[in-house]
């Protein structure tokens, strides 16, 4: 059981989806779900890339304020 929802109660909610919607808009809404799914993954990925480039050039920043402040 999941949370109080048997395998039965699931299989139900499937056949009825089913019946309405038919295998055919099911397979597409799975496939755009998919496809919105690895585009999401993608920015994310993308603007952790970005952060990752920011904070590795005020590392480099700082580094060089410290070497100017030991020299001055």
């Amino acid at each position: 059981m999941l949370g109080g929802i048997s395998i039965w109660q699931l299989l139900i909610v499937l056949a009825i989806l089913v019946l309405i919607f038919g295998t055919k808009k099911l397979k597409n809404l799975g496939s755009d779900l998919g496809g919105a799914v690895k585009g999401f993954k993608e920015a994310v990925d993308k603007d952790t890339e970005a952060e990752d480039e920011k904070t590795a050039q005020h590392k480099v920043i700082d580094a060089e304020v410290k070497k100017d402040d030991k020299s001055a």
